[in-house]
């Protein structure tokens, strides 16, 4: 990286049950068991207890990932391995975050087969042995292989079989719920960008693995044996890919927003450190930025999670990713070469690494919960392309001197520009589809609007007449004549 759980009232069967459907009304069919049981959900519960280890899976994951800024300006700056060049340097932190994106199809089908408490076991004990073997490595082939390869299949076991499972439990405060899950990189990053840096000087690098092997053991053990899916009574579809996605124009801008977003926030996370001391700060000073920068997003994401859940879970990330942008192009230029000015761009690290806070809620929001590991599945495979480079272009932009990150910077920026552009339109898609619902159902269709409930991106919505039929309602109005009135560009409704 990062990044990529809702307490409800009492939820209706139908309502939870049918995410992608129209409601339909009761008498058109006697409940099920599964519908009962649905009914007899609280929100909430041990879901709080999920919330709490899903938070330390994402410390010690995403948390220590987020350190590797520390590892790679030690790496730049010690010669650690010889003949080593910057670009290979870069490529293992990239090629962490694209494996575990990568893996995504492969952690599904385990989570499917094997269940999530064994697939997070498996991640597990794969990052262990990745920080085991990265502490004996002398060549940077091998530490591509541990630190890089390994290590980047274990998180993706981790990451993947967790990261659907708080929204499973919660309604109304889903990215509350999913935000204080997802604020856990956010604080790892926080510990570990300060212990790494002082492990390094301390104990040498090797060592410094080792204590992470251990820590990663045995947190993530016990965290894993806590978590408890809900895949059999939502009826989740836990296939790698499911083909009716690709039929959504708006899957489309939602892939699109998350892929220029990656790009900013990876070449952001991993080169704070190395900036701080190109500009003249010293590496104390490189990894309390670093640091800084993740405690924003620990604190922050529970924040995010909160309005978005009141003001709009695609306004929270288009507006966030805007945010990004600007403060690339004016605080992180303007004020890096400042101490204090560049604490500051750090603080609003929960901007820059929006994605992670709200890509499932926005996700649940475009596709429904019932194709969202599949949607998420595909999000992490694509995602790994721009993840595996974004380091290697951050690196080959910067140049020798204090000015020398400027053209990174404008990258970045740029990057964060287009992800707003993608995400305002995707915006621009649920207000056109809430619009539609709601003529159709004042011309007595009888619909019903489920806040997680999707429909498909054509000209049609399915819907349940008085009666129990289903019928077709076709809309007069395009999604793209509607985009072209731009009325929806003001609109100040929460989607």
């Amino acid at each position: 990286m990062t990044d990529p759980s809702v307490p409800a009232p009492a939820v209706s069967a139908d309502a939870t049950k049918d995410e992608t459907t129209a409601v339909q009304p009761q008498h058109s069919r006697p409940p099920s068991p599964e519908v009962v049981e649905e009914k007899e959900f609280k929100e909430g519960g041990y879901g709080w207890v999920i919330v709490l280890a899903v938070h330390l899976l994402n410390a010690h994951t995403w948390g220590i990932n987020a350190s590797y800024s520390v590892f790679l300006a030690y790496y730049l700056r010690s010669g650690a391995f010889a003949g080593a060049s910057p670009i290979a340097y870069a490529f293992v932190g990239g090629l962490s975050i694209s494996i575990a994106l990568g893996i995504s199809p492969i952690a599904t089908i385990s989570v499917r087969e094997f269940g999530t408490r064994n697939t997070l076991l498996l991640g597990s004990a794969i990052i262990t042995i990745a920080f085991i073997g990265a502490s004996f490595t002398t060549q940077m082939w091998q530490l591509v292989l541990s630190q890089g390869i390994a290590f980047g299949l274990g998180m993706g076991f981790t990451f993947v079989a967790s990261v659907g499972v708080v929204p499973q439990w919660f309604v109304k405060r889903r990215s509350l719920a999913n935000g204080l899950g997802a604020g856990g990189s956010g604080m790892g990053g926080l510990i570990y960008s300060l212990a790494t840096n002082a492990m390094i000087k301390d104990l040498g690098l090797s060592w410094t693995f080792r204590v992470l092997a251990l820590i990663v053991l045995v947190v993530n053990c016990i965290s894993s044996v806590l978590v408890k899916d809900r895949n059999k009574e939502l009826g989740t579809v836990q296939v790698a890919f499911h083909k009716d996605l690709f039929k959504r124009p708006e899957y489309y801008l939602l892939i699109a927003w998350a892929f220029f977003s990656i790009l900013g926030y990876t070449i952001t996370v991993f080169s704070l450190s190395d900036y701080c001391q190109t500009v003249g700060f010293t590496a104390t000073q490189g990894s309390v930025v670093a640091a800084l920068y993740s405690m924003s997003q620990g604190i922050g994401r529970p924040i995010i999670g909160h309005f978005s859940d009141s003001w709009g879970r695609i306004n929270v990330a288009a507006v966030g990713t805007l945010i990004s942008a600007v403060a690339s192009f004016t605080l992180w230029i303007f004020a890096g070469p400042h101490f204090g000015g560049v604490i500051v761009f750090a603080l609003l690290g929960v901007f820059t690494g929006i994605l992670w806070a709200t890509i499932g809620p926005v996700s649940a929001e475009v596709v429904g919960l019932e194709l969202l590991p599949s949607a998420l599945s595909v999000i992490w495979l694509v995602l790994a392309v721009p993840a595996t480079f974004a380091m290697v272009i951050g690196v080959s932009l910067r140049v020798p001197g204090p000015g020398g990150y400027l053209f990174v910077q404008v990258f970045v920026g740029l990057m964060y520009l287009f992800a707003f552009t993608s995400a305002w339109f995707l915006r621009g898609w649920k207000l056109w589809q809430l619009e539609n619902l709601d003529r159709n159902k004042s011309r007595g269709a009888g619909v019903m609007r489920n806040d997680d409930a999707a429909v498909t991106g054509d000209t049609g919505v399915d819907a349940t007449l008085p009666g129990g039929d289903q019928q077709t309602l076709r809309e007069k109005e395009t999604l793209a004549a509607y985009l072209m009135r731009g009325k929806w560009i003001i609109s100040t409704k929460a989607v």
